[in-house]
């Protein structure tokens, strides 16, 4: 996934002892200069920054054209770089890539290729999907640095993908049409380079994020509506289980194909089309399949979810909220099974917290983090309980909706 700099969150001053700080995106482009200053002899001149994020509900719904409710998180990718007259594209990140490189050095606008170096088959993906990929035939070298941990279901890949984008968005002084074109440039970067058929969810987020604001996003009008979330007296607590998921494998694209196969077999064109009361007069349909009609149950009934969610937010209604995410969980765990031991146990730990509204693994499952929405007051003591409990080794993050996207000035 996207190289990372792991460091943890912290937000309010009676959690610190619990919860690390992060480095601030002034710290964060500094350490890509010196990197790019070190690597290459010289300064870059330009920069782009996109935000991770987390879902707060609605998980494997945006691929069925469904809802998902996310918020752009202040851990970022930034990217920095230079042109260059060498008609080659040079990337090199200060990560700890297990088993990889951590450069590359001959990337050819014009002859790219996928490559057993996962983490730039993502950059490979963006520049093959840049809306004026023939202003990037001169060569550029690009440094990379983030503090967006690795296959923590915060959407790293996406972090670096929109980072990217930026970057050649500022190298070239050539915008894209606008956000949504470069949100799909994004995802389709990581469909044909790192193969992952993702949702538009990421990219999306990644791009339309607002501080102080949630983002309702509708994936089969590929619009969003931003819900004000910036309540003093409550937290999103991330918690890493520090599972690491690889979403490249069978898992995701079966989960995929049985929901694609569930429409069909309804006759629609998504799940997006069936409603909750469909989940019970249909059950006889799925007869011969029960895996399938688990996997429609989940996607119909957590888009219902996600929508009842955004208004409970927007009310500040956060007894429902957490209620929602509770069930989202318990159906991510059973009707979809991309739920793991690890994550089980933390959202269980969360649970049994005072001043706890709620709590869900989020992302795409099979390890990574869950959130949990509590109350500021309470919010050392449940990470005390969550860390003192659990089996593994947790980290901890307490964050609030963040700006998306967005150039710097160096």
């Amino acid at each position: 996934m996207a190289p990372s700099i792991t460091t943890p969150l912290m937000s309010n001053k009676e959690s610190e002892k619990m919860a690390q700080s992060y480095p601030s995106v002034e710290d964060l482009v500094g350490k890509a200069k010196d990197v790019f200053q070190k690597e290459y002899g010289c300064p870059p001149t330009h920069c782009g920054i996109a935000p991770g994020r987390v879902n707060l509900i609605g998980e494997h719904t945006d691929y069925n054209n469904g809802f998902v409710f996310p918020m752009a998180l202040p851990m970022v990718t930034v990217s920095v770089g230079k042109m260059t007259e060498n008609g080659f594209c040079r990337i090199v990140t200060n990560s700890d890539i297990k088993e990889e490189t951590n450069k590359v050095t001959d990337i050819k606008p014009s002859k790219l290729e996928k490559g057993s170096i996962q983490w730039a088959n993502y950059a490979k993906g963006v520049i093959a999907n840049f809306h004026a990929k023939d202003q990037l035939e001169s060569g550029f070298d690009a440094a990379i640095v983030t503090s967006v941990p690795i296959g923590g279901g915060l959407s790293s890949s996406a972090a670096l993908e929109v980072s990217f984008y930026t970057l050649l968005e500022e190298l070239t002084g050539n915008l894209a049409k606008n956000k949504k074109e470069k949100a799909l440039a994004c995802q389709k970067a990581e469909h044909d380079y790192a193969g992952m058929p993702c949702g538009i969810m990421d990219q999306f987020v990644s791009i339309f994020g607002e501080k102080s604001n949630a983002v309702l996003i509708d994936c089969k009008r590929v619009e969003a509506e931003t819900i004000h979330f910036d309540d003093p007296n409550c937290n999103v607590l991330i918690t890493n289980s520090n599972v690491k998921h690889k979403l490249t494998g069978s898992e995701y694209p079966e989960r995929r194909a049985k929901c694609f196969e569930a429409a069909k077999l309804l006759g629609i064109s998504s799940l997006r089309e069936a409603s909750v009361a469909e989940i019970e007069i249909n059950k006889d349909l799925f007869a011969q399949d029960d895996v399938m009609y688990r996997r429609f149950k989940h996607v119909v009934s957590e888009n219902d979810r996600t929508e009842r969610a955004a208004d409970s937010l927007q009310a500040q209604d956060y007894v429902t909220f957490g209620k929602l995410m509770v069930e989202s969980h318990n159906s991510l765990k059973n009707d979809f099974e991309v739920s793991c031991p690890e994550l089980d146990q933390l959202v269980e730990l969360a649970l049994k917290c005072e001043g706890v509204y709620g709590s869900r693994m989020t992302g795409g499952g099979f390890g990574g983090c869950t959130v949990t929405l509590v109350e500021r007051e309470f919010t050392e003591k449940a990470i005390e309980t969550i860390k003192n409990g659990y089996e593994g080794t947790a980290t901890f993050y307490i964050c609030q909706a963040s700006e998306g996207a967005r150039s710097f000035t160096l």
